[in-house]
């Protein structure tokens, strides 16, 4: 069910079908030269939508912005804070409380530390504000990353490289330019440094030279498997 499809009828019928929401989050955010800075939002809505023609499952509208500080001096990156995220995940989760929301899954397709922190800190905050919810924070990366081992053949790979160009080959091939370059960054360890293009030039922590469309569309199904098993395992959930 796509909340931004739907009529107040519609949502209200749902709502005996189920309380659980998945609620993607994103960013607007360099991916190299070869992939739109909306990546990280449209891998996080598309698993949403195919997770919710497998269960009963509300998708919400996407987050498009989210906390970007390692890619902050690239051109089109557009960052906010993590107390302005912290504040957007609580007031939503709230909201749809009050409509009868139980059971949230917040999946973010931008895995930066702080961020990620951000809406794990507003998550832990949440289930101690309201007795009744259940929810799960997670990645995309991280799904992608586990779910996909075997087909995943560069070590280390992050951002913009084999496996989220992958993901966009499949989902909007129309947005691709050409395939990027490989590329790890080299920031020196444990030093805070405020030109962080001088030491990650191109925008890209992997190898998206190895991508193809059928990866991309196998990554998919397999993060869209694992959605499904943590959104019946979040409502099974008991403390």
């Amino acid at each position: 069910m796509i909340i931004e499809e739907m009529t107040m009828g519609d949502f209200e019928e749902g709502l005996k079908r189920t309380r659980t929401v998945y609620i993607p989050f994103g960013s607007v955010e360099e991916h190299g030269y070869h992939l739109p800075l909306s990546t990280d939002t449209i891998q996080a809505y598309e698993v949403g939508k195919r997770a919710a023609e497998i269960i009963p499952l509300f998708v919400a509208p996407p987050i498009h912005y989210g906390c970007c500080r390692s890619t902050a001096c690239h051109p089109g990156t557009i960052s906010i804070t993590t107390a302005t995220l912290k504040a957007l995940l609580k007031d939503i989760v709230r909201s749809f409380h009050s409509h009868g929301m139980r059971n949230f899954i917040v999946l973010t397709g931008h895995a930066g530390g702080a961020h990620k922190m951000a809406l794990q800190d507003a998550g832990e905050e949440l289930i101690a504000e309201l007795l009744d919810i259940r929810m799960a924070v997670v990645t995309e990366y991280d799904l992608a990353k586990d779910a996909g081992r075997e087909l995943v053949e560069t070590a280390g790979d992050a951002h913009a490289g084999e496996i989220e160009t992958s993901r966009i080959m499949h989902s909007h091939p129309q947005l691709v330019n050409g395939t990027g370059e490989r590329e790890f960054p080299s920031f020196p360890v444990g030093i805070l440094v405020r030109d962080k293009r001088r030491f990650w030039p191109n925008g890209v922590w992997g190898d998206p030279t190895k991508a193809s469309a059928e990866k991309g569309k196998r990554l998919e199904q397999l993060v869209t498997a694992k959605v499904v098993d943590l959104a019946r395992a979040l409502e099974a959930f008991e403390e």
